[in-house]
């Protein structure tokens, strides 16, 4: 599944391509890829057409586009059916995209063929030779509109509300961060996918971090003092800006950026994915265990496991 450094990367190539851009029409091929939007495929279109689209944003593996704009309501009144709505009017709404497993959002000539999996088609009335697209072959991804959070300058969708600011967020907090892990009383790799504690860190970026951080993925939390705790952070964001500036990580043609290009991170990695190849620092063969449905890779020399505690 897409982590946060390939996440942002489509987050940047939307904010080139697609922000600014107005609706014309919403094609939904597929109604699962629009299954979150429980109003159905017929009222997402209908309420996207005519509005424009802003700022792309993130936070963690989330994407959403803020939409403005007069949107139905506005068509219609310029039409002379109902009343006028100003087409500046905010509407408090987003569109949210999750990638899931296989999802892509690609923009297109509009004359190019259809991929094979292509669930969802947005067309432009301002650029009218592009079109953006949802493509999904496993279908756990998907696009919906949501009521943004009052108030909120990022225009977050309520329905992500409870998803914490990830480490590359300026908003970001170490030291809340730090005491939360304290509380959390679990191992650090847990805590690490524990999206309502940090966001955007998965499986790959976990293990990268902790190797760099010679952590033991069962490594409890309450251990942690606040420069373990800092030290850590620093390796999460070194290797999540790492992995940003080569596009992300692409194991296969299902993660590409908006312009179908892979990512390249997959050759620099250190942990992950390394069963029995030499750790890049000391040279012992690096061993995988079977984590909460998931792999941990890991150095037995230099991420030695925690002591047993003794209980009662």
């Amino acid at each position: 599944m897409p982590e946060l450094p390939e996440v942002e990367v489509v987050r940047r190539g939307l904010e080139r391509w697609v922000s600014g851009r107005t609706v014309d029409a919403v094609e939904v091929l597929h109604p699962r890829a629009i299954r979150r939007h429980t109003a159905g495929a017929a009222d997402f279109a209908a309420r996207l057409k005519g509005l424009r689209f802003g700022a792309a944003c993130r936070r963690g593996k989330y994407l959403w586009i803020p939409v403005t704009g007069g949107g139905p309501a506005a068509q219609t009144a310029a039409e002379g059916i109902g009343p006028m709505i100003a087409p500046s009017v905010t509407h408090g709404l987003a569109v949210l995209a999750h990638l899931g497993m296989s999802g892509q959002l690609l923009v297109q000539p509009q004359d190019a063929p259809d991929e094979k999996h292509l669930r969802v088609r947005i067309r432009f009335a301002d650029a009218v030779d592009t079109e953006l697209r949802f493509v999904d072959q496993r279908t756990f991804g998907g696009l919906s509109l949501h009521d943004t959070v009052p108030g909120a300058a990022d225009h977050l969708p309520d329905v992500i509300a409870h998803i914490a600011r990830d480490p590359l967020d300026p908003a970001f907090d170490d030291a809340a961060f730090h005491d939360a892990l304290r509380r959390r009383r679990t191992t650090v790799k847990r805590a690490l996918l524990d999206q309502s504690l940090i966001s955007g860190v998965g499986n790959i970026y976990a293990d990268e971090a902790l190797w760099r951080a010679r952590l033991h993925y069962d490594r409890p939390t309450a251990t942690f003092t606040r420069p373990r705790t800092a030290e850590l952070l620093g390796h999460i964001r070194d290797v999540m800006n790492a992995a940003l500036a080569v596009g992300g990580t692409s194991f296969d043609s299902l993660y590409v950026n908006v312009n179908g290009e892979s990512g390249y991170f997959e050759r620099s990695l250190d942990a992950y994915g390394r069963e029995d190849e030499p750790c890049r620092r000391c040279g012992t063969p690096m061993r995988r265990r079977p984590w909460m449905n998931r792999s941990s890779y890991f150095c037995p020399r230099c991420q030695r496991p925690p002591r047993p505690t003794r209980l009662g």
